[in-house]
């Protein structure tokens, strides 16, 4: 007789490593399906160059950890494997900006007085702490901002690696010694291709190790197709249909009492959709796919003309800077010799907006300086010579995400974006231009547009947001104050896809304590268990609900 879960959950990034832990230590049977691998650290490939281990791309035999899905009107750089965008993502952990606590939905939800504890434990949990080291990427940053006026801002950056002696195998640093191992970082940089170095906290060394102590399955590798409610309203539960995302394995249907969906952004809007559109959940709210938001942002930078430089060295991102009170500015490194990601990257940079399309200016671009232009476009060096520089602000503007067939895809239905009634989303943000410019003469070499943004004239962004969004009713969100989908039981949506705000700063600790407040307002089907860790930290009631359930 087949097994039937107490809840499944589909996808093990932030929301879903939350998820998964925490309703096994309520008692819950547990089952996390995850379309992409598990790696071990040693696994990960040594450069970005091993396309077959760093990009997900499944239908070239790709099963890497880098998604890239190009869309109408944004280029989406997200995360795949056991762990989600942790495995791929720049460690960087920040709390928001005050303005997403003075949002109207956030403020519903308790603001800052009840969000931030949760906040704090996303904190404990991810093994946060300000990066102990500067480099010289972060020296150009920093004498820029000086030169421009707001050098005052510099900051070094909040980030989950374990900041121990260099190379060196410690016991849990963070756990109380429940924990795994961890070994110090030697900052090579290679954060962003996957830590071979067991230094970087991603989400099997926090999250899913405990909530695998406790039981819970993790079946990586299984793509969910189709959702079918076993009633109206799904309180009779659910059952999921799967194949295998990497291979020819056989299909398979798992049967659960409650889902949570925490598939990315992308891959939540992709299901619900389908579910919507199938006839299967007719009751999700028609404000499905809109409010998607972009974090408004923008990612360039600098290649210097010389090759006896090296901007590798660090942590993914080591500090940041605030032009105004709307705009954060980052700089981003590869490890040397993962160079791949120079495709993405514009020979010249060219600004948006004028009378004059831009992909003419970047064809006079190009023809003006046609030795520089073939020049860059060599990949060679580029992470060494390179300060990539990303770019977010807390501005509101917004897309919609639709699922239908498009005059370039006919065949079947496929995820594309529209501009919203009201929306806007900058295709470049004039102050990062102009940092992107001061930067290049400080470092002796050349500003670059993204490519997208040349040929395109759409941003590029790694932490999409939104399209299943929380709010009061259904007429405002997709989901209710407690992350429930609205129109069916025991079904929550915990990913990025629930933000209902720009954030301004890179969205991970906020998904977490999102999730986590979530979870703290799931009824317990027996006595909570909890770690020694955890009485230590004393959150032992945050984790019940008792702040939560006072909003």
């Amino acid at each position: 007789m087949q097994k039937t879960y107490d809840y499944i959950v589909i996808g093990s990034g932030f929301g879903g490593s939350v998820s998964a832990l925490r309703l096994a230590q309520k008692g819950y049977s547990v089952a996390v399906l995850e379309a992409g691998k598990r790696y071990r650290s040693e696994e990960f490939p040594r450069t970005n160059w091993s396309l077959k281990k760093f990009l997900w791309i499944p239908g070239l035999a790709m099963y890497g950890i880098q998604r890239i899905n190009l869309l109408k009107n944004v280029l989406i750089l997200s995360g795949a494997g056991v762990g989600g965008g942790s495995l791929v993502y720049a460690n960087t952990l920040y709390v928001p900006l005050p303005a997403f606590f003075d949002n109207p939905i956030v403020k519903k939800m308790g603001g800052d007085k009840v969000l931030l504890p949760f906040y704090e434990l996303a904190k404990k949990m991810l093994g946060v702490e300000q990066t102990p080291r500067i480099f010289k990427a972060d020296e150009m940053l920093r004498d820029t901002a000086v030169e421009m006026g707001f050098g005052d801002t510099f900051k070094s950056t909040p980030a989950g690696v374990y900041f121990g002696t260099p190379d060196t195998t410690h016991p849990d640093p963070y756990f109380g010694g429940e924990g795994p191992e961890r070994v110090g970082c030697n900052y090579c940089g290679g954060c962003m291709v996957g830590c071979r170095n067991n230094s970087k906290n991603t989400l099997d060394k926090n999250y899913l190790f405990f909530a695998e102590r406790l039981g819970v399955e993790i079946i990586p590798e299984t793509k969910v197709v189709d959702i079918v409610p076993q009633n109206e309203d799904g309180s009779q539960g659910y059952t999921i249909y799967t194949k295998s995302s990497t291979g020819s394995a056989p299909k398979r249907t798992f049967q659960t009492k409650g889902i949570v969906l925490s598939a990315g952004v992308l891959g939540t809007m992709k299901l619900l959709w389908s579910m919507k559109q199938k006839g299967r959940m007719p009751r999700i709210s028609d404000r499905l796919g809109h409010v998607v938001r972009t974090n408004s942002e923008s990612i360039i930078g600098v290649t210097a003309r010389s090759s006896n430089v090296d901007y590798s060295h660090g942590i993914a991102i080591t500090s940041s800077v605030f032009p105004d009170p709307d705009t954060h500015i980052e700089p981003v490194r590869y490890p040397e010799g993962s160079d791949a990601m120079n495709g993405l990257a514009a020979p010249v940079m060219v600004d948006g907006g004028g009378w004059i399309p831009r992909q003419i200016r970047f064809l006079f671009a190009m023809l003006l300086h046609p030795i520089r232009g073939l020049r860059l476009t060599w990949p060679v060096g580029f992470a060494k010579r390179s300060i990539i520089l990303l770019v977010m602000q807390s501005v509101d503007n917004y897309i919609s995400i639709q699922n239908k067939r498009t005059f370039f895809w006919p065949w079947s239905k496929i995820l594309t974006t529209k501009m919203e009634k009201g929306g806007h989303l900058p295709s470049y943000i004039p102050i990062a231009n102009e940092f992107a410019r001061a930067l290049a003469r400080r470092m002796k070499g050349y500003a670059r547009s993204s490519i997208n943004e040349v040929l395109l004239d759409i941003p590029t962004t790694a932490h999409i947001l939104g399209g299943a969004v929380i709010g009061e009713t259904p007429e405002e969100g997709v989901i209710d104050l407690q992350n429930r989908l609205f129109g069916y039981e025991n079904f929550i949506v915990c990913d990025g896809s629930m933000v209902p705000a720009n954030l301004g700063v890179n969205p991970s600790l906020t998904i977490t304590a999102l999730s986590e407040r979530a979870m703290s307002l799931v009824p317990p089907k027996s006595q909570m268990h909890h770690f020694g860790f955890e009485k230590t930290w004393n959150v032992t009631t945050l984790l019940e609900g008792a702040l939560s359930k006072q909003a």
